[in-house]
C-alpha cells in the first residue's frame, strides 16, 4: 500500500472520490437541510483517504465511519420519504422512539470533524508531521467520547501515520494543486459539519 499512488496521471486524489463535499446540496430555504444521499457518498469517499495513509492501524477508524454511514443509510432506505435530508431523517427517526441512525450521525460527525481538523492543521503548519496533527485532532474530537478500550486502538493509528513528505506525494504530483484542492474540499466539509453540529445540539435532536 505504501508505494501506491492514489490519483490519475496529472490529477490528484480528489479526482478519485465519487462525491466531494463541495457537491453536497444544502437547502438554505429549509434551515440548511443537507441532502442525505450525497452527504453519505461524500463521507464514504473520505474514508478512502485512510487507505492512502497506508497503515492497517487506520482500519478501525475507517470501519467505524463506514459503520455509522450504514446506520444512517439503513434508516434512509427504511423510510425514504422521511429521510431526503439528514435533519428530517433524525427528527423522523426520533419520533419512532429509536435513535440508531441519529447516534450514527453523531459519531460520523465526530469522525469527520477529527479528520477535517487534523488535515486542516497539517496544511496550515508546513513543518508539522501528520502524527502530531492527527493526535491533536483526536484529543479534541473523538478521545473524550471513547472508552478506555477504544482509545489505545485509535492512538495506535495516530502513531502509524506516514511521514508528511510521503503522504502528500501520494495525493498528486503537483503539490500546490493538491493543497489547493484539499483546502476547498475541507472548507466544504467544515461548513457542513458546522450546520450538523448546530442541529445535533438542539433539544429536538436529542434522545
Amino acid at each position: 500500500m505504501a508505494g501506491t499512488k492514489a490519483y490519475p496521471p496529472g490529477g490528484t486524489f480528489l479526482d478519485t472520490v465519487k462525491t466531494s463535499f463541495t457537491d453536497v446540496p444544502v437547502d438554505k430555504e429549509k434551515d440548511y437541510a443537507i441532502s442525505t444521499t450525497e452527504f453519505l457518498q461524500a463521507a464514504e469517499s473520505l474514508t478512502t483517504l485512510f487507505d492512502v495513509l497506508g497503515s492497517m492501524a487506520f482500519q478501525p477508524v475507517k470501519n467505524d465511519m463506514l459503520g455509522n454511514v450504514k446506520k444512517i443509510r439503513d434508516r434512509q432506505h427504511a423510510a425514504p420519504a422521511e429521510s431526503a435530508n439528514l435533519q428530517d431523517l433524525v427528527l423522523n427517526e426520533l419520533k419512532t422512539k429509536k435513535h440508531t441512525a441519529t447516534e450514527g450521525l453523531v459519531w460520523l460527525v465526530r469522525g469527520l470533524d477529527f479528520t477535517a481538523i487534523a488535515l486542516s492543521q497539517n496544511l496550515a503548519t508546513a513543518s508539522e508531521e501528520l502524527s502530531v496533527s492527527f493526535r491533536n485532532a483526536y484529543g479534541n474530537t473523538l478521545k473524550p467520547h471513547h472508552s478506555f478500550m477504544v482509545k489505545p486502538i485509535f492512538s495506535a493509528a495516530m502513531s502509524a501515520c506516514p511521514y508528511r513528505k510521503d503522504f502528500y506525494v501520494k495525493l498528486g504530483d503537483d503539490q500546490e494543486k493538491v493543497e489547493q484542492e484539499l483546502r476547498v474540499w475541507l472548507a466544504a466539509l467544515v461548513k457542513l459539519l458546522a450546520i450538523l453540529k448546530g442541529f445535533l445540539d438542539r433539544k429536538e435532536a436529542k434522545w
